[in-house]
């Protein structure tokens, strides 16, 4: 068990540091290339750099910028589909070595990619969590597993390794005091999210990280508990932001403004609007598109689960994870200001939110 996790860190360090290396010599050829498509796609005349904004969607699901696209936000701007993401840290190392012009992922991804050299920032905060909208942690009915010190020694599945998941199991542990040495006896899987609850249903993992349609489809056929959850730790709060390259940033300052003014819009449309035109509009968009994909996923949506009114970051979104890696030993005292990981100046909503 002990040499799965060692495998598992090895791999999962190993994808991180590809990504870094790459960006040294990508970034300044996609930084060329974005500078020639903005003079191309924009025109005389615009107001903005350029009207294209290359990006990874998500199978069966819809995004706030697509959201916003199809409410007419985001016009005249347009979005190129590239393909859909496997997760979030893939997304923004999309971003960051320029194959796609932005990207969104789990605040703390953000800030392990930026302290490892990548030039990228957050602008907007994308995904959250909140009573409706969150990931739990569930065992079988019949499981012993009842505390954290009861996961001593077993297995937990997850989508991704370095993400939400993984912050989010941690700090349970720590919150109810286990060792940093108990904790590496707790072992994380990676298993694809379809297969989570079958997995763990055929006990090859004690515990499954459960979320949205695939969390209420399992609790609807019984005979799980949860454990614990992101909401149970942290409440309300936005978890995952959209980032682009600095360059990009400060080559586009004004198509970048009217990404994260749509995108804010197409957050609160759907925030304020009753939950079934919203999951019409939904279903709408995904049929629209024509990429094959199954729905069903869209009638469980619930919430935005965004804190923040458009978006808008919290200080306190990213400082959580630059004190729990701090606390984990991936980051010095100091490496890293909160200003460089990310920045509210193209929210709409900032007056808004500076009042509270």
């Amino acid at each position: 068990m002990t040499e799965m996790r060692k495998k598992s860190t090895a791999t999962n360090k190993w994808a991180w540091t590809i990504a870094i290396m790459a960006l040294a010599g990508v970034v300044i050829l996609a930084g060329c290339g974005n500078e020639s498509k903005s003079k191309v796609s924009a025109g005389s005349g615009s107001e903005y750099e350029t009207l294209e904004l290359r990006y990874q969607g998500s199978v069966g699901s819809v995004t706030y910028p697509e959201l916003a696209e199809e409410l007419g936000y985001l016009a005249p701007l347009k979005l190129k589909w590239i393909g859909n993401t496997i997760s979030g840290p893939q997304d923004i190392q999309t971003a960051a070595t320029g194959q796609s012009d932005f990207g969104g992922a789990f605040n703390g991804a953000i800030i392990k990619l930026i302290s490892a050299g990548a030039p990228v920032k957050a602008v907007i905060g994308y995904y959250g969590i909140d009573e409706n909208t969150y990931g739990g942690f569930y065992v079988l009915d019949d499981s012993p597993i009842k505390t954290a010190k009861d996961l001593i020694g077993k297995k937990i599945g997850v989508n991704t390794l370095g993400a939400h998941s993984e912050f989010v199991i941690k700090e349970y542990l720590r919150r109810n005091g286990l060792t940093e040495d108990e904790i590496k006896q707790v072992t994380l899987v990676v298993i694809p999210p379809v297969n989570s609850e079958q997995t763990l249903r055929q006990k090859q993992i004690d515990v499954a990280a459960l979320g949205s349609l695939l969390r209420d489809k399992a609790l609807e056929r019984g005979g799980i508990r949860r454990l614990f959850s992101d909401y149970d730790l942290f409440g309300t709060f936005t978890a995952g932001s959209y980032v682009f390259t600095n360059k990009f940033i400060k080559d586009n300052p004004n198509t970048v403004r009217k990404f994260v003014e749509a995108t804010g819009k197409a957050i609160e449309w759907a925030r304020t609007t009753p939950r079934e035109q919203v999951i019409a509009k939904y279903k709408e968009i995904i049929e629209k598109r024509g990429r094959k994909e199954d729905a069903t996923a869209i009638q469980y949506w619930k919430s935005t689960g965004i804190a923040g009114k458009g978006g808008y970051i919290r200080e306190s979104e990213f400082k959580v994870w630059t004190d729990w890696l701090v606390k984990d030993g991936e980051l010095k005292e100091g490496q890293i200001k909160l200003s460089d990981l990310y920045t509210n100046e193209f929210s709409a909503f900032q007056n808004d939110q500076e009042k509270k």
